[in-house]
């Protein structure tokens, strides 16, 4: 087989790989440029927006092995990863740009939703997304206190203007009333609130808006699904059956707005000694994937109790401790199986995602 007719069927073949973030052929998007062909070896550029960076290196393994199996003269292929823009288009009547929006929640408070939503959001940023936020907590706002984070928003051509956490912009009930007063609204109150904060943040053009929801089945979900269409739901639990039955109510108030449910986190799973390497299951193990089975939800996986995270994040320095390998992976793990979620409920319904303009 000669070159030039290894590079037609290369060509070919990429009618039937679709980008993971549009679910449309790269032969249509003109993503797989600059190739190269000689003696049976290949070599192309593979162009991927910042949405998809947490999982190119899986993107790259699953196209080199798909070209390497549908051109049999093929002896092998190299392709190299760039990036491109494809801005987010406006999601709902309130102008916010993101690509995915993403709720966390949990049916009750203590299971750490605050503290891994962050976590999350973080990792994702540092697998190179860009990332928003949000935390809707109203009644208890601790991602500032997580974060580290001070000050009042400003005003500025009339939108406001989120406190930055290190470039990730962050929004909270927090930096609007004083650390120790309470918040007495009625459901009028708080659904102006989350609605000021998504359609009067400037939060800039976003692969990813994580939000911290607030503990329990209130009717925050209510509003953010009239609001936006939620690209859905990641449900944090820990392993014991109480919380389990919590999730459960938090699962099903995602069922009745019809927000999809993206998967399911077990936190606090397992407890490993530093000094003597036992692991200890304080609060069982395993719950949480069997929930995700009972849905036919994705399990995203298990966050172990880590000392670090609680005592940094009780001082603000989350973002300090996840630069420790060791404390960062179960996060970056989670991380990147909730972007597999979201990629494979496109590519199961291309119109669950908004349209996107084609590579120019």
């Amino acid at each position: 087989m000669t070159d030039l007719e290894i590079h037609q069927q290369l060509q070919n073949a990429l009618d039937h790989f679709k980008d993971p973030e549009t679910a449309r052929p790269l032969s249509k998007t003109g993503q797989v440029t600059d190739w190269v062909i000689a003696d049976g070896y290949g070599k192309c550029t593979l162009r991927l927006t910042s949405f998809i960076r947490p999982i190119e290196t899986e993107v790259v393994e699953r196209l080199k092995a798909f070209l390497q199996s549908q051109v049999p003269g093929l002896k092998s292929i190299e392709v190299r990863v760039d990036g491109f823009e494809r801005p987010a288009q406006p999601l709902g009547t309130i102008g916010l740009t993101a690509k995915a929006v993403i709720a966390v929640a949990a049916g009750k408070g203590g299971v750490g939703k605050s503290t891994l939503a962050t976590a999350m959001a973080l990792s994702l940023e540092k697998l190179g997304a860009k990332v928003g936020l949000m935390d809707a907590d109203i009644y208890g706002p601790s991602v500032p206190h997580i974060l580290g984070l001070e000050g009042r928003p400003q005003i500025a051509d009339s939108k406001i203007q989120p406190i930055l956490s290190g470039t990730m912009p962050v929004m909270s009930m927090g930096f609007l009333i004083d650390r120790d007063q309470a918040v007495a609204w009625r459901g009028p109150m708080l659904n102006g609130s989350i609605t000021q904060f998504l359609r009067d943040t400037a939060w800039g053009d976003l692969d990813y808006l994580i939000i911290d929801m607030p503990p329990g089945t209130g009717d925050v979900a209510i509003t953010l699904s009239q609001l936006i269409p939620l690209t859905g739901a990641v449900i944090v639990c820990t392993p014991q059956e109480v919380a389990l039955l919590d999730a459960g109510k938090a699962i099903s108030m995602f069922e009745k707005t019809k927000i999809p449910i993206l998967g399911v986190v077990e936190n606090m799973s397992g407890f490993t000694d530093p000094e003597s390497g036992k692991t200890f299951d304080i609060f069982g193990r395993g719950g949480a994937r069997q929930k995700a089975d009972q849905i036919a939800a994705p399990f995203l996986g298990e966050v172990p109790i880590q000392m670090s995270v609680r005592s940094e994040s009780d001082q603000g320095r989350l973002a300090d401790a996840l630069k420790d390998p060791r404390v960062s992976r179960p996060f970056e793990d989670v991380s990147r199986a909730l972007v597999r979620a979201i990629t494979a409920r496109i590519a199961a319904d291309p119109l669950a995602k908004i349209s996107l303009p084609v590579l120019g």
